[in-house]
């Protein structure tokens, strides 16, 4: 699932030694911990899948595409498609794997057709994902022409979903995914080109210190790319739930735009700038065949869909970016 050497020798080419040398001993917790649950389940499904390959990849369609339609038999296709369906919930995409469409909970391409046009040209850059779900957006870096993307989240069904897609490649670009969160990385590595934490900083006890630890990945001038829940207000508003917003249980702040391009420049970030503010629809995140659970339209209050079913206001994600 991962190749540790080949990482470890990755990671060394392009200043992460302090990281590299510490990734063994993260992985074996990682997988330890999910000794329980449906992990094992999980990599019998990957381990399972048809032994094909294919040099077919267009990482830069919106509908991230592994091969074609048509290229395999009838019976593999039928194989291939019920494992896909066995790693459901999928949440970030869309994907075409060899003309199956995976239709994701999240349209991610949305979200990817904002921010693009606003980040500085991705080619060749060393680039981190923070909170990477099972990779959609890493895929689109590559695309990009990135060098090495390196995505993180301790989600290991995203992982399996991740390295199903990557199995499937027969030249994988230069992407990894590794199971682990913000916290584990190494603090001060100031190796990266490009930072993105998307969907991410709500999420955090302490949003200055991700902040900070945000930064401390990045070269001097590297650039920040920050996607949030905001709020309206002026640079002192900040909205803290009093229970769950959305039905999340760990949403602790969400600040308006203006109270975050303060809280990046307080951290030390330059250059802060808005890029897009954008109301979350129930076309963008909504549960599909391939994510029957609850999704944003069991989140909204059904009489008013402008609040949360809480009474919040309703989803709204701003895009920001700074350098460090």
């Amino acid at each position: 699932m991962i190749d540790l050497h080949q990482v470890q020798a990755v990671f060394r080419q392009n200043g992460l030694e302090r990281w590299s040398d510490q990734l063994p001993e993260q992985l074996q917790r990682a997988f330890e911990d999910a000794r329980h649950g449906d992990f094992e389940r999980w990599r019998h499904i990957l381990d399972g899948l048809p032994p094909v390959t294919t040099t077919e990849l267009d990482l830069n369609s919106d509908r991230v595409r592994v091969g074609n339609a048509g290229q395999l038999s009838a019976a593999t296709d039928k194989s291939l498609l019920q494992s896909l369906r066995a790693l459901q919930p999928w949440r970030k995409g869309p994907y075409s794997v060899f003309g199956i469409e995976i239709d994701t909970e999240w349209r991610s391409d949305w979200k990817w057709q904002r921010l693009q046009p606003h980040i500085t040209p991705l080619a060749g850059r060393r680039v981190l994902d923070v909170g990477c779900g099972s990779g959609y957006h890493c895929w689109r870096m590559a695309g990009e022409g990135a060098g090495l993307v390196v995505g993180i989240d301790p989600g290991l069904l995203f992982l399996v979903q991740f390295s199903a897609l990557r199995k499937l490649m027969e030249q994988p670009p230069p992407v990894h995914l590794l199971p682990l969160g913000v916290e584990q990385m190494p603090d001060g590595l100031e190796a990266f080109d490009t930072v993105f934490s998307m969907g991410i900083l709500y999420h955090r006890r302490s949003p200055m210190d991700h902040l900070v630890q945000l930064r401390g990945a990045l070269r001097r001038g590297g650039e920040l790319v920050l996607e949030t829940l905001v709020i309206e207000g002026d640079d002192q508003q900040v909205l803290v739930p009093r229970g769950r917003y959305a039905k999340m249980r760990n949403v602790w702040f969400i600040p308006s735009a203006k109270a975050l391009m303060l809280w990046l420049q307080k951290t030390g970030f330059s250059n802060v700038r808005l890029a897009d503010v954008t109301r979350t629809t129930v076309e963008e995140q909504r549960p599909t065949d391939w994510m029957r659970f609850e999704s944003l339209p069991d989140f909204l209050d059904p009489v008013d869909p402008s609040r949360t079913i809480e009474g919040y206001p309703a989803p709204a994600r701003a895009i920001l970016i700074a350098n460090a």
